[in-house]
C-alpha cells in the first residue's frame, strides 16, 4: 500500500512530467513570476537576468516574466513552482508552506545593511537554513534579493515614536502574522492585523493610524497619499528569494545551469550593491510626496530591538520550533 507521501511524490512527478511534455517545444523557455509592477527594480533586474542568459547561451534560454502577481499571489506561486507547474519566481517565501519560514521574519534579527549581508551570504548558517526549507518543496534557491529594512508609516502625529516604552495609543494595520502583531503591542503601539487590500481603506478612513510591515517602497508605491510621516526603523529586514523548481533544474543542460548559476549570483551582488541607495532613494520620494522622515538613532533602533529579542522572539520560536529555531538564530543573540 502507498503511503500519502508516495501519492504526493507520484503526483508531483506527474504533473511535472505532463508540463514540460506540454513545451516540450519551447523547453529552453523558463516561466518566472515576480511581485511587483513592471519598471520597478525587481522588474529591471528579472529582464537584466534574462538578458544575461540568453547572452550567456546564444539565446538558448530564455524566460518569460510576469510581473505583479499575474500567476497568483506568492503564496500559490510557491507551491507551483513546487510542484513543476511554474518554472522560477523571485518572492518573499511563503510561511503558509513551512511556518519554519517565519525565522526569516523575526523582527531585528539584523539591525542594519553590513549585518544583513553578512547573514544572507551563500554558504551562511542563515542561508543555508533557508536553502534546505526550499529543498524540502522540492525548491532551489539561485540567489537572494534584498528588498528593504521595514518601518513605519504614520497618518497622524505621533509623540514619542522612537521610544518603545511609551504607550502611543496609535492604532497600526499590521500582516496577519503573529510577529508584526507582538512587535507593534510591544513598543506602544496597538497591532490590528488586515489583509493587504483592506489596508489603505482603513488609514484613509481613519479604522488604523498607520501601517507597519512595509519599508519606504512600499509605501511610496501603496500608501503616500495617506502617509504624513514615516519611522525608518529597521522593523524587519526584507529578503526575497530567486527559486526554481528543482527537477527543472536538474533537466537543464550541463551548459545552461552554469549559465544559469552565474547570471543569479550577478543578479544578487548587483543587489546588494544598489539596495541601500534604493532604499535612500525611497525615503526621498516619501519625502517630497510631503511625508516628513522622522529622525532615528542607531540607540533608538537598539531598544525597539532589545524589545523584540526579549518579549517576543521566545513565543515565536515556540511556534516554529524551540530547538530548531534556537540553533538557527543562536548567531544573532
Amino acid at each position: 500500500m502507498k503511503t500519502r507521501t508516495q501519492y504526493t511524490t507520484l503526483a508531483k512527478s506527474l504533473l511535472l512530467s505532463l508540463t514540460l511534455a506540454g513545451t516540450a517545444a519551447a523547453a529552453d523557455t523558463l516561466k518566472i513570476s515576480h511581485v511587483r509592477p513592471q519598471g520597478t527594480a525587481i522588474d529591471l533586474d528579472v529582464q537584466r537576468l534574462s538578458d544575461a542568459l540568453k547572452a550567456a547561451t546564444d539565446g538558448e534560454l530564455k524566460l518569460k516574466i510576469y510581473p505583479a502577481n499575474a500567476l497568483g499571489d506568492y503564496t500559490v506561486v510557491q507551491e507551483r513552482v513546487g510542484l513543476g507547474a511554474i518554472d522560477m519566481a523571485v518572492q518573499p517565501p511563503s510561511s503558509t508552506a513551512d511556518k519554519r519560514f517565519q525565522v526569516i521574519y523575526m523582527p531585528y534579527m539584523v539591525k542594519n545593511w553590513d549585518d544583513a549581508r553578512t547573514a544572507y551570504a551563500p554558504g551562511s548558517t542563515l542561508r543555508n537554513t533557508i536553502d534546505e526549507l526550499y529543498r524540502e518543496q522540492d525548491i532551489k534557491v539561485l540567489a537572494a534579493w534584498p528588498v528593504y529594512f521595514g518601518g513605519i508609516a504614520l497618518n497622524k502625529e505621533v509623540a514619542n515614536v522612537t521610544d518603545p516604552s511609551d504607550g502611543k495609543g496609535a492604532k497600526l494595520r499590521v500582516p496577519p502574522m503573529k510577529s508584526f502583531q507582538m512587535l507593534a503591542d510591544n513598543t506602544g503601539f496597538i497591532g490590528a492585523p488586515l489583509p493587504f487590500s483592506e489596508a489603505f481603506t482603513a488609514v484613509q478612513t481613519g479604522v488604523v493610524d498607520g501601517v507597519m510591515g512595509s519599508g519606504a517602497e512600499g509605501y511610496y508605491a501603496s500608501f503616500r497619499d495617506v502617509t504624513k510621516s514615516y519611522v525608518p526603523l529597521n522593523t524587519h529586514f526584507e529578503v526575497w528569494f530567486l527559486q526554481i523548481n528543482a527537477e527543472r533544474y536538474a533537466s537543464l543542460d550541463e551548459d545552461e545551469r552554469s549559465a544559469l548559476d552565474q547570471a543569479a549570483q550577478d543578479f544578487e551582488r548587483r543587489r546588494w550593491e544598489s539596495a541601500r541607495a534604493d532604499q535612500a532613494a525611497y525615503e526621498q520620494r516619501l519625502a517630497d510626496a510631503g511625508a516628513t522622515i522622522v529622525e532615528v538613532t542607531d540607540a533608538d533602533i537598539q531598544a525597539y530591538a532589545d524589545v523584540a529579542r526579549e518579549q517576543i522572539w521566545p513565543e515565536i520560536m515556540k511556534d516554529i520550533g524551540q530547538d530548531w529555531a534556537e540553533q538557527v538564530l543562536a548567531q544573532f543573540k
